[in-house]
């Protein structure tokens, strides 16, 4: 018999559990961080492991934004923030966007968020109710479909594979819309792809979701990792229309080596911003307010932050030729070269293996991390990333090399 406690009578020992809500049974865990973490457990176990699959840059915060944080902290900046951000930092990120793209925005368009995922799911939550429909473009980011799914929407996958340089065309767009669409998904620079979109082939798919009154998320968290002389869009730039359909996320993990600070931002027009601040307020509150003077800080000291990109730009571009290259001289291996971002996505098709099996052996016998295409989507590619050392991207291609020509032999 259970004994009864101060609010009542104990459960038994056999009582069954309350079953887990629906949200919580469907939701799917991140591949990419189950990845890392078999990776690092390895490793922890003594394993000399190569690891490609997580998606931080191997830089750290550059002194300045980890010192203007420290300041913050001595001078007391531990309380609770305003929900969508300090209005320094709202003011300076509007700014930023009138001075790269010209695009005119005020503070109280912007939404300082904890983590770019974070702001992605308030622009699903704030823009899709339960049975609407939203456009995934594949290969995805592996969060979008849960977040469509978490808000009660329904994720509907157009892929684009590298027949067409993994981007969508307006007919695949067109395609894909029913009266129930409610939202398109666009992320370029890509992840986990590396593609970029020209300004062009943006005007044309956008073109085709204001014909259907759609709205667009679009995910430029990677915008300032481009290579080639290539230039990122801004969305919203495109036309007044999209200006005013159009949800803008980013932030300052990638570009900053921030990635465990967790600053999401969204630019937005007035209603959805405001929207997503009330989402938010009820959800998780204001980012680490400390935090987000560094984030101002990155924002404000534009010589030594320009300096600081420049440094990691310069390195992930001579690992991204560098990966590429190897790659593609390894036979039944076919890799686009990406144009931004810091993820390569290599063909592995031809080996007649599932990618997972692909990448569960190659764990297993070469010790050489990666993400199989099929957590984004896309059966038979992986994504390798290549924001790691040079000297571990030398030793895993080796590797990986030798793994492929097992394969052959097989």
């Amino acid at each position: 018999m259970a004994r009864a406690g101060p609010f009542g009578p104990a459960l038994t020992m056999h009582a069954s559990p309350a079953p887990l809500s629906a949200w919580a049974r469907n939701v799917a865990p991140s591949p990419t961080l189950a990845v890392d973490a078999k990776a690092k457990a390895l490793q922890a176990a003594g394993e000399d492991v190569c690891g490609f699959a997580a998606g931080e840059p191997d830089f750290d915060t550059p002194e300045h934004i980890k010192e203007a944080c420290a300041a913050a902290l001595r001078a007391g900046k531990t309380k609770y923030a305003p929900t969508p951000g300090i209005e320094p930092l709202r003011q300076a990120i509007a700014d930023r966007y009138a001075a790269e793209y010209g695009l005119r925005a005020t503070p109280a368009q912007v939404i300082v968020s904890p983590g770019g995922k974070f702001s992605c799911y308030l622009g699903v939550l704030a823009t899709c109710s339960p049975g609407d429909e939203v456009i995934v473009p594949a290969p995805y980011w592996v969060s979008y479909p849960e977040m469509v799914k978490l808000a009660g929407a329904v994720p509907r996958f157009v892929l684009a594979d590298d027949r067409t340089g993994f981007r969508l065309t307006p007919a695949m767009v067109e395609a894909a819309i029913t009266p129930r669409t409610r939202l398109l998904i666009l992320n370029s620079p890509s992840n986990p792809t590396g593609a970029v979109y020209s300004r062009a082939e943006l005007e044309a798919i956008v073109a085709v979701a204001l014909r259907h009154n759609l709205y667009i998320l679009s995910d430029e968290m990677y915008e300032h990792l481009v290579y080639d002389g290539v230039r990122p869009t801004c969305v919203a730039t495109l036309a007044p229309e999209a200006a005013a359909r159009t949800i803008t996320v980013a932030g300052f993990s990638k570009t900053y080596a921030m990635t465990g600070w967790r600053i999401g931002t969204t630019l937005a027009p007035l209603p959805i911003a405001k929207a997503i601040s009330e989402l938010q307020s009820q959800m998780s509150s204001n980012v680490t307010t400390f935090a987000q003077f560094g984030a101002l800080a990155a924002l404000q000291q534009k010589e030594k932050t320009s300096a600081a990109l420049a440094t990691m730009l310069a390195a992930f571009d001579r690992r991204r030729r560098h990966l590429h290259a190897e790659l593609n001289r390894i036979p039944g291996i076919s890799c686009l070269l990406a144009e931004g971002a810091f993820y390569l996505f290599p063909n592995i098709s031809r080996f007649g293996l599932s990618d997972l099996e692909f990448c569960n052996r190659l764990l297993e016998q070469e010790k050489v991390a990666a993400v199989p295409g099929s957590a984004f989507g896309a059966e038979g590619y992986l994504r390798l990333s290549y924001a790691t050392s040079d000297e571990i991207i030398a030793k895993g291609v080796t590797r990986f090399a030798r793994f492929c020509a097992g394969l052959r032999a097989a």
